[in-house]
């Protein structure tokens, strides 16, 4: 079985390309495994590499060394391979997809923990040929997540912290709704709209849950769409949205359980973000992908470690 580390010197605060070279090297040779490094030189080249290693047809692991950006960029390019699965190594800022797994999240800091374990299925957010294995966002979210490096360069600013201050920035600054033209499986409905979080996992923006009940196996996306708030609502609002409990604001937000989401706008562009890379588009289509992504980890380890059923006599309401 072949072996190959995909490591993003850029991802993170600091290029940890040395160390995770040196961690691939070390299982070669407590292992004997045929080990392979390649260090990213631009985007979409983590894609590439992955899809290059999986068409090669023998069995391979495939190890996403960066962030939840990387880890997007290596499930699109191996997702379907039936010879391939893919893992993650943390060295991003926000790292949120390893937060599904609770608190098996820390043994993936180290390849030894996982290099033989098992193997399972995940189910992946397409939009428009990108895939994501966590959250893909559309709105005053998205707008906030295209800011967060920015923000996240400056000290002290890590994590949630720089999604904190992208947030607030936005929030002075830019409009907190949209115009848009909402399809859910064939149901559409128009209003203004704060947002829709398109969920296969539990986490983004440096740990914001839009929803516990997401599975990442279930086929089924949740969606957390909110209407329009004023700014001294969003303020009141904000942190039930951000600790999962959207149905605690039923005037506000509700959830959509679908397997395809479309989103137009008449007036602008709308931005969307798909693990923490983001688009523009007047048009943007969401929906379940038909291939699944093979992911091995730590034995034990468990996608849905986090997750939460709804509340009791709850519906799943849809707007």
């Amino acid at each position: 079985m072949k072996h190959v580390f995909i490591i993003n010197p850029a991802a993170g605060k600091r290029d940890r390309a040395a160390e995770l070279m040196a961690a691939a090297k070390r299982l070669k040779e407590r292992h004997g495994l045929d080990v392979e490094t390649v260090l990213t030189r631009r985007p979409g080249h983590a894609a590439e590499t992955a899809r290059t290693a999986a068409q090669r047809g023998g069995p391979v692991r495939i190890y996403a060394c960066g962030g939840d950006g990387t880890l997007s960029e290596v499930a699109g390019g191996m997702a379907g391979f039936p010879n391939a699965a893919m893992t993650c190594v943390p060295a991003g800022t926000g790292n949120d997809f390893l937060k599904n797994f609770g608190d098996k999240a820390a043994l993936f800091a180290d390849p030894e923990n996982f290099w033989d374990g098992p193997q399972f299925p995940l189910d992946a957010i397409d939009c428009g040929g990108k895939l994501a294995l966590t959250v893909a966002c559309s709105g005053f979210d998205a707008q906030v997540a295209e800011d967060v490096h920015r923000y996240g360069d400056l000290p002290l600013l890590k994590g949630q912290g720089s999604y904190i201050a992208s947030l607030a920035v936005n929030f002075l600054i830019r409009g907190l709704s949209h115009r848009w033209t909402v399809t859910a499986d064939g149901e559409t409905f128009a209003g203004d709209y704060a947002l829709a979080a398109v969920c296969n996992g539990r986490y983004y923006g440096g740990g914001f849950i839009p929803t516990l009940a997401a599975r990442m196996d279930d086929g089924i996306l949740d969606t957390i769409l909110v209407k329009k708030v004023s700014r001294l609502t969003f303020l009141r609002l904000v942190g039930k949205y951000a600790k999962g409990q959207y149905y605690l604001l039923p005037d506000y937000a509700r959830r959509v359980a679908a397997r395809e989401l479309t989103i137009e706008s008449p007036e602008a562009d709308i931005v969307t973000c798909l693990d923490g890379e983001t688009s523009h588009s007047r048009k943007v289509t969401i929906r379940l992908s038909d291939k699944k992504v093979n992911f091995f980890g730590p034995a034990g380890a468990d996608p849905n470690a986090t997750w939460a059923p709804l509340p009791e006599n709850l519906s799943d309401a849809r707007l």
